[in-house]
């Protein structure tokens, strides 16, 4: 795995990529975090989130999380990690650009997103968990 440095250094090249209508409100900017970010609904130590877009009062965040990528991808190399990084990146831009548009419902990528959930949880043999 590559260090945090040059992680952020192909964070930075792979954003350089996007056209600057991608970045319009997304007033807190793409972050990355040091930490792994294991998915709270995760069945076993084996989901890790490898990044998220985030909107509150403060504004709108695309966070990648370092860790999350060394746990998942230790022996991959720059190629690699940087193809992970350019699908990770753009799937969260995709729920910005989604959300600014109002674009919800079935053929939302929040609605993948929770598919992908429901099919990882199948693959453990559980159903989603209820939150209270």
């Amino acid at each position: 795995m590559i260090d945090l440095e040059n992680f952020i250094q192909i964070v930075a090249d792979e954003e350089d990529l996007l056209p600057e209508v991608f970045f319009r409100d997304l007033n807190g900017g793409v972050i990355v975090q040091e930490d792994a970010y294991l998915h709270p609904d995760r069945v076993a130590d084996d989901l890790y989130i490898m990044g998220t877009y985030t909107r509150n009062a403060a504004g709108r965040q695309i966070t990648l999380y370092y860790g999350s990528f060394a746990r998942t991808m230790g022996y991959a190399d720059r190629e690699q990690i940087q193809m992970k990084v350019r699908e990770v990146l753009r799937h969260e831009f995709r729920h910005h650009l989604e959300f600014l548009s109002g674009i919800a419902g079935r053929k939302s990528l929040v609605a993948e997103d929770e598919k992908s959930m429901r099919d990882y949880f199948a693959m453990h043999g559980w159903k989603k968990p209820k939150r209270g």
